[in-house]
């Protein structure tokens, strides 16, 4: 039953990933990977608020499976990351890359963060 959950959460992020980055991309006119880092920082406040959510007692371990490992797994992107940001430095904009890193991971945290913060607000 647990993998069911996991490709049920799976089959939803996989086209919400296509959809925010297609439309992240496209009010957009840069070469910056602005519909990966947009899924990767939504993926990260919705992990850190079902984490939240978890250690309260609101959520239980099939949720944590269905959004977290199914959804946020399929919808968020570490390999096109990390594919994007080497192909912006093979291309000569470093600073995109560079910026891409930082931005990435910073975004991630602080959303991760935030998540965590709206959920004890909410359930503590």
């Amino acid at each position: 039953m647990n993998w069911l959950l996991v490709i049920v959460g799976a089959m939803v992020g996989a086209p919400l990933r296509y959809l925010i980055d297609r439309t992240a991309q496209a009010r957009h006119d840069t070469v910056f990977p602005w519909g990966t880092f947009a899924v990767n920082v939504i993926g990260s406040l919705i992990l850190g608020l079902l984490t939240g959510a978890v250690m309260a007692g609101a959520a239980s371990s099939h949720v944590q499976l269905l959004i977290g490992t199914g959804l946020c797994g399929a919808l968020t992107t570490y390999s096109t990351f990390s594919y994007e940001t080497l192909r912006l430095a093979e291309t000569g904009v470093r600073f995109y890359a560079l910026v891409n890193v930082v931005g990435s991971v910073l975004g991630g945290l602080g959303s991760a963060l935030v998540g965590a913060a709206l959920a004890q607000a909410v359930w503590n």
